[in-house]
């Protein structure tokens, strides 16, 4: 609708009623999160939850409403035929920008539970959104550091304790964890630094989806591997900034659902042979990852050079 504007003006146009979206429903989250604090009855609890979890809903809504009004974006997504809202799930994917994440939960909306993320403790103190977040049950973690562990021992597997705890909220209501492995967003200089052997992609980490499987991997359902790809994005430009500006026009997203990996705890955080394979599996799945993202961005630029 606005998409005739110049860039500028759709980025501060962009940004300001995404700030006014996300300052709206974050503040009824938490106001919600206060009343459930204080509720003594667990289905009273669990009714509120589901509630708060509308109002996340409302806010992707909101967000697709506001990129509707500024950009005519193209969605592409691929895979999405056997998903359940009563499921649980946890999710890998690749990571491209601050936009991915507005992104999955936008195409996810009405296929999955609302996304959940494992946040850094030290959100929980930024204004408002942090508050959100825990109002939603989002879990907080204080990972204990190596240096920590070899100065004392005696706290190794308290992560896991904790992560546990944090996620046993989860089994009386459907979830899906969103663990983006590679651990930074996608730049060509950090792949060429990492000397990654893919393409597209940074190397995976399997730390984080191990420690998550160990910790509830019983609870899930189903493993899904999310590509996310900006075929018209420029490699110089920030995606987020350009999708602001009405620049980024097209997302693709595959979907692929797969069975969820068994972890022995003991074994993984004991054995490096194990740590190995669970390692070599992860990497299985992002050269196969590489592969696909390269056969999508050919196929794009055939499409978009001239014809003779």
């Amino acid at each position: 609708m606005l998409s005739f504007l110049p860039g500028p003006v759709l980025f501060a146009i962009s940004s300001i009623l995404l700030f006014i979206n996300t300052i709206l429903w974050a503040s009824l989250i938490s106001i919600g999160g206060f009343i459930k604090l204080i509720l003594p009855i667990k289905f009273l609890r669990l009714g509120l939850a589901k509630i708060m979890n509308r109002f996340m809903w409302c806010w992707v809504v909101c967000n697709g409403g506001i990129l509707a009004l500024i950009s005519k974006m193209e969605w592409q997504v691929e895979g999405m035929e056997n998903l359940k809202q009563d499921g649980w799930y946890l999710i890998i994917s690749n990571h491209l920008s601050g936009f991915d994440i507005a992104a999955q939960t936008y195409l996810l909306r009405n296929q999955i539970p609302m996304l959940k993320f494992f946040l850094k403790k030290e959100l929980l103190y930024v204004p408002i959104m942090g508050l959100g977040c825990w109002a939603l049950d989002m879990p907080f973690m204080n990972r204990t550091s190596p240096a920590k562990l070899r100065k004392n021992p005696k706290l190794k597997g308290k992560d896991l304790i904790a992560t546990r705890k944090a996620c046993a909220r989860f089994k009386d209501l459907p979830t899906s964890i969103i663990n983006y492995v590679e651990g930074s967003r996608f730049t060509e200089e950090k792949r060429l630094r990492q000397q990654s052997p893919y393409q597209h992609l940074l190397r995976p980490k399997a730390g984080g989806i191990a420690f998550t499987l160990s910790a509830m991997g019983e609870q899930f359902t189903n493993l899904l591997n999310i590509t996310l790809v900006y075929p018209d994005a420029s490699p110089d430009e920030d995606i987020l900034f350009g999708v602001m500006s009405g620049k980024v026009r097209k997302v693709i997203m595959k979907v692929e659902l797969l069975p969820v990996p068994q972890v022995d705890a003991t074994a993984y955080f004991s054995q490096a042979d194990y740590r190995v394979d669970f390692q070599r599996w992860l990497n299985e799945i992002w050269a196969e990852k590489d592969a696909q993202i390269n056969g999508i961005m050919q196929a794009y630029n055939n499409n978009q050079s001239p014809k003779a």
